[in-house]
């Protein structure tokens, strides 16, 4: 799903129009992005939570010549899944699972039967 397909899925599900839905989008970015940038946790709680990690300066190798190059510390923006959304995503992986089992045993008895 692409920008134009969310704001599309936003605008269907919340009864705004189109450019609305895209201002919503924008706000909820920005929003998002300003309070990563300040260091701050966004908790949205079922959905996820967006934070900022640190990452210490470190020794690295040059893979071509194997100089060691000095790597600046920085940060970095994380998001980790909240249970709901992980539930939503493994909801299918359970579904494809259980079709698999159902051919697979569909199979052994077509070739038992034989």
């Amino acid at each position: 799903m692409n920008k134009e397909q969310l704001v599309a899925k936003i605008a269907e599900k919340s009864g705004l129009k189109k450019p609305e839905a895209q201002k919503a989008l924008a706000a909820f970015q920005e929003a998002i992005t300003e309070s990563v940038a300040a260091g701050e946790k966004v908790q949205l709680i079922g959905f996820g939570t967006f934070d900022v990690r640190e990452r210490a300066a470190r020794t690295a190798r040059n893979p071509r010549t194997g100089e060691a190059i000095k790597v600046a510390a920085s940060k970095q923006p994380t998001f980790k899944a909240g249970s709901k959304l992980r539930a939503a995503a493994n909801v299918e992986k359970k579904a494809a699972k259980k079709t698999a089992k159902k051919t697979t045993k569909a199979k052994k008895t077509t070739k038992a039967k034989k």
